[in-house]
């Protein structure tokens, strides 16, 4: 401070600036809601009381738990307080998944989450646990295979592709056609069978969602043969292709290849810069990676049984 002092700056300021800035940032997005409330009503469909309510209830449990916070970071500290790791268990009723999650340079060691969570196991009585860990991951490996748990063949992976080296679109085959939710009211959803019958309604309210990016492969009697769902990020400039699926009756004719290189166009013209698609299958690998997709992280799942 002395230092600082001797060049003109006094440190004490510095932090004035920086809590200041801090709090322009928290208080001003917190009660920036009036400025959007009108687009929300607009996008979502909610009704103003709906809406409100939302901000309401937020700031009574804000107000609710305020003071307690702050005097639990006055008592433990804010390195105590600030959750820096976490174990999320998600039951997949075959068995359990679990994450492990870390915050690099801020939380404590990997090694230490991973013990707590091992504790958690045995504490719960899981039956099973599944870990995913990707393979550049060495030290996630190490700790999964020192305590027991065994690689497994179910591989998945990320991959990208920029938008100039994208497959030239190509025709449907004949006997079928290339068909969108833009145009497609009253026909049932492509997804609705796996789904369920509110999945038009339940995407529709997300802000990504395009109903020409929204697209499925029928034949000219009408019957679904493939489906594929876009999503164009205008923010980052990253079109996403999830979920893609191909009928076991009209696989291997082209229809994927075809329904994805039409998605990729309608991305592209959208502004979208690169594609990301994730696969889970050594099939969909192969289909991804030969239209020009290039994988980025592989993952492998290990488990743990009794």
């Amino acid at each position: 401070m002395k230092a600082s002092a001797q060049r003109g700056i006094y440190y004490g300021w510095v932090i004035v600036l920086v809590s200041f800035l801090t709090m322009l940032l928290v208080m001003g997005t917190r009660f920036s809601f009036g400025v959007f409330y009108s687009s929300m009503l607009a996008e979502m469909g909610w009704s103003r009381a709906a809406t409100a309510g939302i901000f309401s209830v937020s700031m009574l449990v804000y107000a609710a738990v305020a003071s307690g916070v702050g005097a639990a970071f006055d008592w433990w500290g804010p390195r105590r307080m600030f959750p820096v790791a976490a174990v999320l268990l998600t039951d997949w009723d075959r068995t359990w998944g679990c994450d492990p999650i870390v915050l690099p340079g801020l939380g404590p060691a990997l090694s230490s989450v991973w013990r707590r969570a091992l504790d958690l196991f045995e504490r719960l009585q899981l039956p099973s646990v599944e870990v995913g860990a990707r393979d550049d991951d060495t030290e996630l490996v190490s700790l999964l295979t020192a305590a027991g748990f065994s690689a497994t063949d179910e591989r998945s992976g990320i991959t990208w592709m920029h938008a100039a080296d994208r497959p030239a679109g190509a025709a449907a085959p004949e006997g079928f056609r290339l068909v969108d939710r833009a145009d497609g009211a009253g026909r049932p959803h492509p997804m609705r069978a796996r789904s369920g019958d509110d999945i038009e309604v339940r995407l529709r309210e997300c802000s990504l969602y395009d109903p020409a990016l929204d697209l499925a492969v029928q034949t000219v009697d009408g019957e679904l043969a493939a489906y594929a769902l876009f999503w164009n990020d205008t923010v980052t400039g990253v079109g996403l292709v999830e979920p893609m699926r191909t009928e076991d009756a009209y696989q291997r004719r082209g229809l994927a290849r075809m329904l994805l290189a039409a998605g990729l166009d309608r991305l592209a013209a959208r502004g979208a810069q690169r594609f990301k698609v994730g696969y889970a299958t050594e099939i969909a690998r192969h289909l991804y990676t030969s239209v020009g997709f290039r994988v980025d992280v592989t993952t492998r799942a290990y488990t743990s049984r009794p």
